[in-house]
């Protein structure tokens, strides 16, 4: 069996075990359930986990329910379609907030197909199918309505799982050069108490930083200071992998608690180095390096600080030739990174508040919403791409760290615009890299004039493009003007006699914005056609299937 037959085999034993005692979070069918019964399915074993405490619903195709006999099933929930959708996409769309639930499938004891629904327990809020929500009465499924007590402990349910307590966990599974480190990094924060922390035992510091409660280890304990070789204490996962494309090979390692010192022997292996940016008025370069160590280091610990640890899935650092990515599990907690560049909006609540005060305490992260906003600055700063969150999914956060002149011009334009805003630039570099922006953003760089054309065709304007040595690429951008297309298209008829649509699509092709489609661009020719024929400029003639063009002569 695979590592993954065994793992759930096992698992389905232990819950077989569990389902024979009363409880929400269970269910076992034999094979096929229609989408709407599964989906409210969906909504109360993720309503039950919640009532009973658990992370995560199942529900088992291939099990008797009642006898819970393990017999297979034929079931296959990728090829299920609902109305000419995927049935997973389908039941997406009606549950509600968003519950990233799985389909898995394994040979049980290596000899019978299962497979295996999970489902994320409904936290704060009631997991909902099509408006409604369900939980498990008996062996019933019904609506939650009438359970009035339910749904306040569901309401009530927001859990903090990073200031849970360890139950057998002590000091000693505390790595002391990590305890120095976390030392260190508070007398920084707070410099006035700096000299009174010097004078604290282990235990008076690390209650006062809020790493433990109340004498107590917490998980955000361990997570930033607790030895390797004890990481197994933790109920989830807690490792980062980083992995490196070097040409045509992949080289990687796993880093695991504690992360205040795992995160620096990870920065250890990313390589950087200086380059040279070179201006059009002078010849004294600019000299940056490629990556910022404390952009890198903010990659990290925002993911560290983040991480939906309930999910069972490591962070990856994954270094590129040109780029960083930095992965964690679960969506942005509130609001997306667009809120947080200009460093004006402050979060109002975090997923793990107990492991964000003690890494705010230790100085590995800042609480105000400023660590996007400084990543942004310093790229600014050294003339380099914006980072982005493009890649993220409502499952994955997924921040990507630009380390090269990517686009010579878009370098060249802040170093030879220093008075350009942080705003500005980014924007200008969505525009750079065909990314939409808003109305009120197109509007704002059109009166400082930084760009032209019509939305979603932009491009920068002639003054930026003249500055930055951008002037064949902005002509390209622009086209010509609609009077210097109808005049080339009149003196061709002139020379020619007539012109067959095709022949005058190559004549005007290259003439429009090479920001349009080709769609958009036959449609400009259509339109020009039907203008100058409504003018009495030009007639249109068929002949043998062939539409052919003429000028009208008077």
């Amino acid at each position: 069996m695979s590592y993954n037959d065994e793992k759930y085999t096992k698992q389905l034993k232990q819950q077989i075990a569990q389902a024979q005692n009363e409880n929400r979070y269970l269910e076992f069918k034999s094979n096929y359930v229609e989408a709407e019964r599964l989906g409210r399915y969906i909504s109360a074993l993720s309503n039950g986990a919640c009532l009973d405490h658990q992370d995560y619903a199942y529900l088992y195709f291939g099990v008797e329910d009642g006898t819970w006999n393990v017999v297979g099933t034929t079931y296959n929930p990728a090829t299920e379609k609902v109305k000419g959708a995927d049935m997973e996409l389908y039941l997406r769309r009606f549950v509600s907030p968003k519950t990233i639930f799985s389909f898995d499938e394994f040979m049980y004891e290596g000899r019978l197909r299962v497979v295996v629904l999970k489902i994320p327990a409904a936290k704060g809020e009631p997991t909902l199918y099509d408006n409604r929500a369900y939980v498990r009465v008996n062996s019933s499924v019904t609506e939650m309505t009438p359970y009035v007590d339910w749904l306040r402990e569901i309401y009530n349910s927001t859990t903090d799982w990073s200031a849970e307590i360890v139950e057998n966990a002590s000091v000693k599974d505390l790595d002391p050069e990590a305890i120095r480190l976390a030392r260190q990094g508070y007398k920084e924060r707070y410099p006035d108490f700096a000299a009174a922390a010097d004078q604290w035992s282990d235990e008076e510091f690390l209650d006062k930083a809020a790493l433990t409660l109340d004498g107590a280890i917490t998980r955000t304990t361990l997570l930033l200071l607790g030895k390797g070789e004890c990481a197994h204490k933790l109920p989830h996962i807690a490792e980062m992998v980083w992995k490196c494309y070097d040409g045509d090979r992949i080289v990687g390692d796993k880093y695991t608690i504690p992360f205040i010192k795992s995160t620096t022997a990870l920065l250890g292996r990313i390589r950087n180095y200086r380059f040279k940016i070179f201006s059009n008025d002078t010849l004294i370069p600019a000299e940056v390096w490629k990556y910022d160590n404390r952009s890198i280091y903010e990659g990290m610990h925002n993911c560290i600080a983040h991480q939906d640890y309930t999910k069972g899935e490591r962070i990856i650092v994954t270094e590129e030739r040109d780029f960083i990515t930095f992965q964690n599990a679960g969506q942005f907690f509130e609001g997306n990174y667009e809120d947080y560049i200009l460093g004006k909006k402050t979060p109002k609540v975090y997923r793990n508040p107990f492991l964000m005060k003690a890494m705010v305490n230790v100085k590995m992260i800042d609480s105000q919403g400023y660590g996007i906003h400084n990543m942004y600055m310093r790229q600014k700063e050294r003339y380099l791409p914006m980072p982005d969150y493009d890649d993220s999914t409502d499952a994955n956060v997924i921040m990507r760290l630009p380390g090269k002149v990517l686009d010579e011009n878009y370098s060249l334009m802040l170093m030879n615009n220093a008075d350009l805003t942080l705003t500005d630039a980014v924007l200008l570099d969505r525009v750079q890299h065909g990314k939409t922006i808003s109305d009120e953003a197109i509007a704002m760089l059109r009166k400082k004039r930084l760009v032209e054309g019509r939305k979603p065709n932009l491009y920068v304007a002639k003054g930026v493009a003249q500055a930055t040595g951008k002037k064949a690429e902005y002509s390209k951008h622009k086209g010509l003007e609609n009077k210097s297309r109808e005049r080339l298209l009149l003196d061709a008829l002139k020379d020619h006699g007539s012109l067959t649509r095709k022949e005058i699509n190559e004549l005007l092709w290259h003439t429009i914005s090479d920001r349009l489609n080709d769609e958009q661009r036959e449609t400009k020719i259509e339109n020009l056609l039907r203008k100058l024929r409504k003018l009495g400029k030009i007639a249109n003639i068929r002949q043998k299937n062939q539409s052919i063009w003429t000028l009208v002569t008077t």
